[in-house]
């Protein structure tokens, strides 16, 4: 009877506990779910083109309205002037520009000094109204000047005031765009360029950058050198436009 007694109060025991495990499952199941959906509801980003009202608006025709839009933007340097724009484009757009340029992309050139030699970066390139570059894993670009020094690449029929590039996928690891001068730090002879270190820039679908390299005086800004980092996982595609201070003939 003792021994029944004993197993009796084993299963109980046994009962409770795989009661208890239960019960204990059930509430970390919920709690995962509301902070995974609090943590998902913070990553929501904000829409490109916000309307404000303002007391400031002018008339306007049959096909227009009266509202002022706003394109949030960040100042992430002064030095070289250098602003982020989120969700700039969206997916589908950012997916016609990559299709679009997949099927004619060729080998990327790189602009060489007066009297200089080289060959074609491994990097793919396609030009439609701008630039389309895909990376892949290990590729990068090293650091430099858009702007055009005509004493070192000679006389040009336009200068590239400033730059913006639209990042058209998110990259897994790796791929960031690099400003190894931000701020005047690294301009050594000692800088490593492959160590790829300095305000970083992570690829995101749809976002974009705008930075400039000149100063307003058309001088070239000593820190708007820049870069991709290697990519390390996945594959890199961004869109770049120079900006310049004539009109593309």
């Amino acid at each position: 009877m003792k021994a029944k007694s004993r197993g009796y109060k084993a299963d109980l025991a046994f009962s409770g506990v795989f009661v208890f495990c239960c019960l204990f499952f059930i509430a970390g199941f919920f709690t995962s779910n509301l902070f995974s959906q609090e943590a998902y509801g913070s990553r929501q980003r904000r829409r490109v083109v916000e309307t404000v009202d303002s007391e400031f608006t002018i008339s306007h025709g049959e096909t227009g309205d009266g509202s002022i839009s706003m394109i949030p933007f960040q100042v992430i340097s002064w030095k070289p002037r250098a602003f982020y724009f989120p969700n700039f484009a969206t997916a589908e757009q950012c997916q016609g520009i990559i299709n679009m340029a997949k099927a004619k992309l060729q080998p990327s050139h790189v602009l060489l000094p007066k009297g200089g030699t080289g060959q074609a970066n491994e990097i793919r390139t396609r030009y439609i109204a701008f630039n389309v570059l895909r990376y892949e894993v290990g590729q990068k670009y090293l650091s430099h000047y858009d702007a055009i020094d005509p004493e070192r690449y000679g006389p040009q029929k336009s200068q590239r005031v400033a730059t913006f590039l639209l990042y058209l996928s998110d990259v897994q690891q790796g791929g960031e765009t690099v400003f190894p001068y931000e701020n005047g730090l690294n301009m050594d002879e000692n800088y490593d360029y492959t160590k790829c270190t300095g305000l970083k820039v992570k690829p995101h679908l749809g976002d974009g950058i705008l930075f400039y390299s000149l100063f307003p005086n058309n001088s070239i800004d000593p820190t708007s050198a820049h870069g991709s980092c290697p990519v390390i996982k996945g594959e890199k595609w961004v869109a770049t436009k120079w900006i310049r201070d004539q009109p593309d003939s």
